[in-house]
């Protein structure tokens, strides 16, 4: 028997794991530890635990269809795998446990514990690296070290690439309508593949939002890979020019589904691949973006201290007094400081568990460089919410907006939230979605800090350029 231990990685098309374990030849068992006493501690969201489990759901009944049995063990932390695995596994007369690595340091821990457990008893424990399309340790300087900086990162990460096999692996239940190689239904058979597998897998989708508004996320395959397939082939040509605007539809939207796995990076990149007739997809703006979720993740295996929340870049930190203002905390929680901007975008992850790219630099800039708040709140707050949370990106980018990350932003770059609102909200059109009491306001008007005030809307809580000056003033220190 072999027994897979599915984590972030909730899929059947491009999961080493699972390939392995079936190509074997030997019958097959599933398995997930539920550990909420963890996920609270991690501050995992409602919204990302609600679309796990809704992936969960869909995962279970094709595995169950392909003559899988998937154990729930109910636990509590990850301190509780190492037995109940081992108990399992026992049980069952397992010869192999398999797995694809996750990167954080808790995680690292746990699996390692697990396969010291098993070791000893006789029983392979096999990891792969299946949430990566390069592995950790295979992109490095000409001395051998680590990256510390993301542009020559991804340049040695595409020569690395080109070098070696990245295709997706097949799922190992594989449908006739999906193309092996990408793990994507074909075009021209599109209609097809949703008809031949509706019966065996309803389209499934996680609802999020108040009573006025619904944001749905689906969790079943025929969705997932349509709505890859689309957004490459429709958006992805304009998303360097649209990805900044947060009324566009101009991002993938695809980054809850790689956060639990539901998706895989090398799916993505076989679909990129797919559509350019030349080595022009190398160039992308969107490949960057999944470059940078890549150097991220080796980050937090080069340099472990990031999981325990040490600045990378120490010397700009010590410099940094923190203010302990809990009123500019709770004010830029809920969106009420008084910056059109930055409230329409906390409303908006308040009430969807996502926010757009362009508004998480502009939020997470104002409450670490102007309201000068630790930029650890900033990232624990994020994780408490998004659907999309993901430890080493969101890790990363709070600590590049704060400056202490690597190849983090100049401690000079504040943004001015006016004026990012009015260069990439032009309209005010995203404003007035979240903030309605602005929308009676002329669009150039909704942008000014204070405004809407006679309509319930608050007073800005601090002024920008004395902050601004203030902030400049600490980052200079010594």
């Amino acid at each position: 028997m072999q027994l897979v231990w599915f984590r972030n990685d909730l899929r059947l098309i491009d999961n080493p794991a699972l390939y392995h374990a079936c190509a074997t030849g030997e019958p097959v068992t599933a398995v997930v530890c539920m550990t909420p006493g963890q996920w609270a501690e991690h501050n995992e969201s409602e919204a990302r635990i609600a679309h796990w489990h809704a992936r969960l759901d869909w995962l279970e009944t094709q595995l169950n269809q392909d003559g899988v049995e998937l154990k729930r063990l109910d636990l509590d932390r990850f301190s509780d795998c190492p037995n109940a695995l081992l108990e399992l596994a026992r049980e069952l007369s397992v010869s192999a446990l398999r797995f694809n690595y996750e990167y954080p340091l808790n995680e690292q821990k746990r699996d390692r514990a697990v396969c010291q457990a098993l070791n000893a008893v006789g029983i392979e424990a096999l990891g792969y690296h299946g949430d990566l399309v390069v592995s950790p340790g295979q992109v490095l300087t000409g001395g051998g070290t680590p990256f510390k900086v993301f542009t020559p990162f991804s340049k040695a990460w595409m020569k690395r690439l080109l070098q070696m096999d990245h295709e997706p692996l097949p799922s190992p239940f594989a449908d006739k309508a999906v193309r092996p190689e990408t793990g994507l239904p074909q075009e021209e058979v599109v209609g097809e593949f949703v008809g031949a597998r509706s019966a065996r897998e309803k389209s499934l989708s996680l609802q999020l939002g108040s009573a006025n508004k619904h944001f749905t996320y689906p969790v079943d395959d025929t969705s997932l890979l349509e709505h890859l397939n689309r957004f490459i082939h429709e958006q992805e040509p304009d998303y360097q020019r649209l990805r900044d605007f947060p009324s566009r539809h101009g991002t993938s939207g695809l980054s809850p589904a790689l956060t639990i796995g539901s998706l895989s990076a090398r799916q993505c990149l076989a679909a990129l691949k797919a559509t350019y007739q030349d080595e022009s997809w190398q160039s992308s703006t969107w490949l960057n973006e999944l470059v940078w979720r890549e150097f991220y993740r080796h980050l937090l295996v080069s340099f472990p201290g990031q999981s325990r929340y040490e600045p990378f870049r120490p010397e700009v930190a010590e410099r940094i007094s923190w203010l302990d203002n809990q009123h500019h905390l709770e004010a830029w929680k809920t969106g009420e400081t008084g910056f059109p901007i930055v409230d329409a975008a906390m409303k908006q992850l308040n009430e969807t568990g996502w926010m757009h790219n362009r508004l998480r630099m502009i939020v997470a800039s104002f409450l670490t460089k102007l309201l000068r708040i630790d930029w650890r709140e900033g990232e624990a707050y994020f994780m408490s919410k998004l659907i999309d949370g993901d430890f080493a990106s969101n890790l990363g980018g709070w600590a590049w907006s704060a400056s202490v990350g690597a190849d983090a932003a100049p401690y000079f770059r504040i943004f001015n939230p006016q004026l990012q609102s009015e260069k990439f909200d032009p309209n005010g059109e995203f404003i007035a979605e979240w903030l309605p009491e602005l929308r009676q306001l002329e669009p150039k008007e909704r942008h000014k800090p204070g405004a809407g005030q006679r309509y319930g809307r608050p007073a800005p809580i601090i002024d920008y350029k004395a902050a601004r000056k203030a902030a400049l003033d600490d980052y200079n220190r010594g």
